[in-house]
This record gives structure tokens, C-alpha cells and sequence, in this order.
């Protein structure tokens, strides 16, 4: 049997065909696509979506599971990414963004990860070229790139640690420049001119000392100079020539000296200055910019409260003022325990004797017949009352003793109260027309009120200003409207005490004493001197009460008084705060008519031409220097300087039970050392341990002045400011720490 369709139905059969078909590939796809999902292939799950939404482009639910599928392996993929950049591998974090771009081009995180990706590359190629620049010690170009790096990534440790190492360089190079001294300074020289032009003084001193002399432009070569100085050193005598010709003076290495005109605009031209921050922990920010303005004269300083931080921009020679003006202010408020004993001792005495007789006598019915009518006086009695007199003999007596014992520590100069007592309320009313009556309530201090101010002395005495009140209720008093007042009675006391450290001061004498007698008896008899006992009732009263004060001031710390060196600290000039003092250590009376008018030349004494032991030594200016304090268990050197044309052999002396030397030849207080001509040698010497706040001297066995040397403990005594040092500082070389092309 044969069938025949009808077109229609055979077309309608034809697209079912094609749908069912078309389903079931989407289906494939999905189940597919679920399958690799779920063994970790999200990138190979999306891309059998996307082939089949190429080929059927109108499945809906395959679309969708494409959105879900992209979103799950970009997150796949970002979270690889952000692995690998936190491990710093760049190449596997390009690898991923490839893929990731390639799964989902245009995507906003992975256009983000590209950037970052190049930013750290960038940062790579900075950080190369600052550890390249620090290792030639080209500080300079490592720092931008440094900070650079920092502004984008702050959180870079790389980057912090070498910008702290050349902050750290920096801090010693600013340091060692701020105590930079000539090579030459100790070496003596004479110097006689009289009317020369002043160029012509400053090139004998360069031939002499072999210095050289920088001027500035406005410095007058032609300006005369008279002056005899003899065996005066080479920093002496320039400072002596600079300040008597008003002239400034800047070392710009050690045997270069720049001289300007000491006028205040070419201080600000010339002279270096560093930036110091001060974090106070006890003085007043405000205050302490008011002395640094007063005494030091910087004017550029810089005040934040809310971090107690004073920032002050200067001269290095001011800064060390500054320092020591900060560090005398920034000290702990002195406080001190105070000991109180209150006391309040009240006796109460009650004495009644006599008799008490009825104060009424009736006439009338006894009581019993009280209710019987009666027409006459039969029957009426006088009466009273039963019994008819009661003895009284009542005595009694008590005391109180009221105690309070606070201890409250306070600050110097501040107050301290104590309230012992009780709060009263007190209303008050308030009548308003059209309004009505409205009530208010206060409180009224009842008891004992002691206020407290001390004031801590620097010899350990303690003076206190009290203020005593002692207050009690009395009476109450009824006011309109039904309102209540109290009648209080007071005592008070304030005085100013000076005690010592742990004494007590009794304060006593606030006495209340209250005596009464009354009487009550028979009109006329009760009064009789003797026999009244006997018509009435004598009560007497007798109270009395007395406030006692107890106090102990227990200093708990005091100020730190510095030392007398300490606070006769060198400041400079009134034009020139911190400038170093014109003074002429050492020098020799009289003229040597060999040198001539304009003549440089350096001599030794007679006494050493002569033969004295060690004469030669202190004339030809043999000498040896070294720090003027030292902490405990440091260690330092001393320097031996020999400014003559011949060798030295001499031995440096030192204090064995006080310093060790860190040679062990140099052992048993001497360290015999070969100076050169118009050398130096150093020698390393140590604290013994244990040793702290000692001197020691240390001399050469050929005589000369000893160095004295301080050991001192900084927990124990304040920072003594010491004169800058005479010795000469060494030009910096280029094998230094510190480059000598840093600025």
C-alpha cells in the first residue's frame, strides 16, 4: 500500500527534523561544556559553547550557559594572574592575560591586569636602575626613581629600604659636613702685618697652612689689615682675620675655605642648612617656638599640635643649639603624693537634775463622778497631777572621731580636690504670669571640701596651698510656696605651707564649742542658787567639735636640674647664633724681628732649643685630642698630631682603670706610636665595663698638655654641651661611605 503526503505536511515534517536535530547538538554542547567545567577546563568548557553558538546562533540557553561559563573562567583566570603577579612572575602573568584575552577579549579586568602588568614591569626597570645607581653611590639618580616607585606602589619594601639607606648616608654626610674642620687648623703660625691689603694676609696664610682661599665677589681685597699673632694656630688666626674684617667664612672641603661677606643675605645665600623635627613629649610646642625664637633667632620653624612636633629649619651651628634648648625644656612635670589625714573629734556632754513639778492644779468633779449632774459645790475637789513630783537625774556623755585618709597624686602646679560630704537638694520655684509655676532643683556641697595645689621646689621642698571648708547642716528654713532652704555653718581655713620631702604638717584649731543651761521649775523657786534643785529642773549642754588636718607631701620625681655646664651652654653672638666663640687657645707674648712685616713662619720656643724634657713637644705643637665624652663600654680614638718637618717616636699615656686599649700591643697604659712629619696617628682605646661617669687623662710620655676624657652615663646625668673639637677632620675620600659628588 503506498502512501502519498501532502506538500504541506511534507514540509511541516521536514522542519521538525531540522528542530529536533538542532536540539539535540545543543544538548551535546551543554552537556559537554558541564563536563569540562567540572574537571577544571574552563577555558576548553567555553570555547565548545562558543562553537556552538557559532553554529546555532538562536539557542537561547546555550547563550546563557556562554555568559555563565565566560564569567567563571574569567575569574578562573584573574585569580591565576593576581597569584602570579603577588609572586612577582611577570612572564607566567602574561602567559594567563594572553589566554585571558583570548577567552574574553575587551573585558574590563583584563584590560586592568595589562596595565598593571606593565606598571610593574616599569617598576622592574626603575628598581634595576637604582640598585645600579646605588652601587656606584650615585645617590642622586637612585633616589627619583626610588620615590617613583614609591608614589605607585607604597607599600614596595624593596624601595623603602634603599630610600632609608640613602636618607641614613645623607643624615652622616650632613653630619660629618656640620663638623668638617681644616686639615691644617692645629698647625701653629705666626703672622705679623701691619696696613697690608687683606688678600695679601690671606695668601701668606695659604702658602703657610697650604689652604686655599675661595672669595666672593663682593668680598674688598683692598681693605687693610694690622695684626701680630704668634704661635697662634691656622683656625684661630683665620678666625680672628674674618671677624675683626666682618667677613663670613664656609668650608667647602677640608683645606678649601670660601670667604663672603658676614652680611645676613649672604648667610641665606651661602650657608647650608638642615631640617630638623622635634617630637616634644612634655613642653608646650608653643612655648618651646617662642624660646628657640628668642635665643637662637630662627625664624623658619614650623608647629603641629595635634602631633606635639616642632620642625625647624636652620644653620647646623644653630641646630646644635637649638638641640640643647630643646632637651633643657622637654622634661617631665615634677609630681608629688600627697598624704591626708582628716580628722573631726566632737563630745557631747547632757546633764538634768532636779524636780519636775505639774505646771497645772484643776478644781472640779474627780474624774470618776464626771458624768454626774450636780446643782451645788458638794462634791468638788482640787486635784493634780499624779504623781505629784518626778525626780530627774540624767547625765550622758559620747565623742566621735570622723576619719579620712586619701592619698592623691598630682602634678606640679596643679589642683587637687577631695569632696567627703553629701549632696543637699534645694528647690526653687518660679511663678511666671500667664504661664503658672514652675520648679527647679540644685545641689548644695555639704561636708568636707579640701583643695589642693603643690608646687614642687628643685631642693625637694614641696609648697602647698590649701583650702580647707568643713560644712554642716544647722536648720532648715521653710520658704512660700512650700519650698525648703537649709541653714549651713561653715569652717574654713587656706594657707600656704613649704614642707620637706615626707614631713607632716598638722593643721588644727577649727573649733566649734557650744555651752547652754536652761532651767524649768516653779515660778520664782526654781532660780534659788541651792534649793532650786528642789523647785524645778537645771539642764545643762555642753558640745564641742574640732577639724584636724594631717598632710605629707612623698615627692614622687623631680626636675632634672642640669649641670652647671649644661646651662651655661656657648650660644654664640648676638648677629650669629651658635657661631663658634673668637678665642686664642694658645699663643706666645713678644715679636720676631726675624719674620719681618708680612712674615709667616712656625717656631719652637727656647725652652726647647734649650733641652727641657717635653719643651720640645708643647712648642712645636706635638699634642694629642680625642673626644671630650664618651659612653659606657664604647669605643673611640685619640689622635697624636705632629705638625714639625721630622719624625716622632712618642707614647700615648692613658688611665688603665678607667680604658683598655683595643690593640693588644698597646697594653699596660701605654702605646708607643711613630707619627710622621706633619702627620697624625690614631690610636683605639675603650671603656672598661662597669666604668660609668669617670675621667681619665691621656698624655704622651714627652710631655704637652693631657686630653681629659668623660665617661658619662646619659641615664644618670644630662648631656653636657662641649666647645667644638680643635682636632682637624680629614677630607672626605672617595672610598668613603659617602660619595664625594653627593650633595
Amino acid at each position: 500500500m503506498k502512501y502519498r503526503f501532502h506538500p504541506r505536511w511534507r514540509v511541516a515534517l521536514t522542519t521538525l527534523s531540522a528542530v529536533m536535530l538542532l536540539a539535540a547538538c545543543a544538548n551535546t554542547a551543554l552537556r559537554d561544556a558541564d563536563k569540562l567545567a567540572h574537571l577544571g577546563q574552563h577555558e576548553a568548557a567555553l570555547a565548545r559553547l562558543q562553537k556552538s553558538i557559532d553554529d546555532h546562533d538562536d539557542d537561547q540557553a546555550v547563550r546563557t550557559a556562554w555568559l555563565k561559563q565566560r564569567d567563571t573562567t574569567v575569574a578562573h583566570l584573574v585569580y591565576q594572574a593576581e597569584s602570579a603577579r603577588a609572586a612577582g612572575n611577570l612572564a607566567e602573568v602574561d602567559s594567563v592575560l594572553v589566554r585571558l584575552e583570548k577567552a574574553a577579549p575587551g573585558h574590563p579586568r583584563a584590560v586592568w591586569l595589562r596595565s598593571e602588568v606593565d606598571r610593574l614591569k616599569r617598576h622592574q626597570r626603575l628598581m634595576q636602575e637604582a640598585q645600579r645607581a646605588m652601587a656606584d653611590q650615585a645617590y642622586a639618580k637612585a633616589e627619583p626613581a626610588l620615590r617613583t616607585v614609591l608614589s605607585e606602589d607604597p607599600g614596595n619594601t624593596l624601595a623603602k629600604s634603599l630610600l632609608s639607606q640613602i636618607d641614613e648616608t645623607r643624615e652622616a654626610q650632613t653630619r660629618q659636613r656640620s663638623s668638617l674642620q681644616l686639615a691644617t687648623a692645629a698647625q701653629p703660625v705666626n703672622l705679623e702685618f701691619r696696613d697690608a691689603p687683606i688678600r695679601t694676609v690671606f695668601e701668606a696664610l695659604a702658602r703657610a697652612a697650604n689652604v686655599n682661599f675661595v672669595f666672593d665677589k663682593d668680598v674688598r681685597g683692598e681693605a687693610k689689615v694690622s695684626l701680630f699673632l704668634r704661635q697662634t694656630t691656622v683656625e684661630e688666626a683665620l678666625s680672628v682675620i674674618l671677624s675683626t674684617q666682618q667677613l663670613g667664612y664656609k668650608l667647602l672641603n677640608a683645606n678649601t675655605v670660601l670667604v663672603f661677606p658676614n652680611t645676613q643675605q649672604k648667610q641665606r645665600d651661602l650657608m647650608d642648612t638642615v631640617t630638623r623635627s622635634f617630637y616634644l613629649t612634655n613642653a608646650d610646642p608653643k612655648q618651646v617656638q617662642t624660646l628657640i625664637r628668642t635665643v637662637a633667632k630662627s625664624r623658619d620653624i614650623f608647629v603641629d599640635e595635634r602631633l606635639n612636633l616642632l620642625v625647624v629649619r636652620d644653620t647646623p651651628q644653630v641646630m646644635r643649639l637649638i638641640e640643647r634648648l630643646v632637651q633643657n625644656v622637654d622634661l617631665p612635670d615634677p609630681e608629688v603624693m600627697l598624704d591626708l589625714q582628716v580628722m573631726e573629734v566632737s563630745s557631747n556632754k547632757l546633764d538634768q537634775l532636779g524636780l519636775s513639778w505639774p505646771t497645772s492644779v484643776n478644781y472640779g468633779l474627780p474624774v470618776s463622778s464626771a458624768a454626774t449632774m450636780v446643782d451645788s459645790v458638794q462634791g468638788l475637789r482640787w486635784s493634780a497631777a499624779n504623781p505629784l513630783a518626778v525626780a530627774t537625774l540624767k547625765g550622758s556623755s559620747d565623742s566621735t572621731n570622723l576619719l579620712a585618709n586619701p592619698k592623691i597624686r598630682a602634678r606640679n602646679r596643679e589642683k587637687a580636690k577631695v569632696l567627703l560630704g553629701e549632696k543637699l537638694p534645694v528647690f526653687t520655684t518660679t511663678s511666671t504670669a500667664n504661664v503658672g509655676v514652675s520648679a527647679s532643683v540644685s545641689y548644695l556641697d555639704v561636708g568636707l571640701k579640701l583643695d589642693i595645689e603643690p608646687r614642687v621646689q628643685l631642693d625637694n621642698d614641696v609648697s602647698i596651698k590649701i583650702e580647707l571648708e568643713v560644712s554642716s547642716i544647722t536648720g532648715k528654713v521653710s520658704g512660700p510656696s512650700g519650698s525648703l532652704a537649709y541653714q549651713v555653718g561653715t569652717r574654713q581655713a587656706s594657707t600656704t605651707l613649704r614642707l620637706k620631702d615626707g614631713e607632716t604638717q598638722i593643721l588644727a584649731g577649727l573649733i566649734n564649742d557650744q555651752e547652754s543651761r536652761s532651767s524649768a521649775g516653779l515660778p520664782g523657786l526654781h532660780d534659788l542658787p541651792i534649793a532650786g534643785r528642789l523647785f524645778g529642773t537645771t539642764t545643762d549642754t555642753h558640745n564641742k567639735t574640732e577639724v584636724v588636718l594631717l598632710i605629707t607631701p612623698h615627692i614622687v620625681r623631680n626636675v632634672t636640674q642640669p649641670a652647671s655646664a649644661g646651662s651655661a651652654m656657648p650660644s654664640g653672638t648676638e648677629a650669629q647664633p651658635g657661631a663658634p666663640a673668637l678665642f686664642i687657645q694658645n699663643g706666645v707674648v713678644g715679636s720676631n724681628p726675624a719674620a719681618g712685616a708680612g712674615g709667616v713662619s712656625t717656631l719652637a720656643s727656647g725652652a726647647a732649643r734649650m733641652g727641657v724634657p717635653g719643651a720640645g713637644a708643647r712648642a712645636n705643637g706635638v699634642r694629642v685630642s680625642g673626644p671630650d665624652e664618651v659612653l659606657p663600654g664604647s669605643t673611640f680614638q685619640v689622635t697624636v698630631y705632629n705638625p714639625t718637618s721630622a719624625s716622632l717616636s712618642v707614647a700615648v699615656l692613658y688611665d688603665t682603670g678607667v680604658l683598655d686599649a683595643t690593640d693588644p700591643k698597646h697594653a699596660g697604659g701605654r702605646a708607643p706610636v711613630d707619627v710622621p712629619p706633619n702627620g697624625q696617628v690614631s690610636v683605639g682605646l675603650g671603656v672598661r665595663a662597669g666604668v660609668t661617669n669617670a675621667e681619665a687623662q691621656i698624655s704622651l710620655d714627652a710631655g704637652g698638655e693631657p686630653w681629659t676624657i668623660r665617661v658619662r652615663d646619659p641615664r644618670a646625668t644630662p648631656e653636657v654641651e662641649t666647645p667644638p673639637p680643635s682636632d682637624p677632620v680629614q677630607p672626605v675620600q672617595p672610598n668613603d661611605p659617602v660619595a664625594p659628588n653627593e650633595p
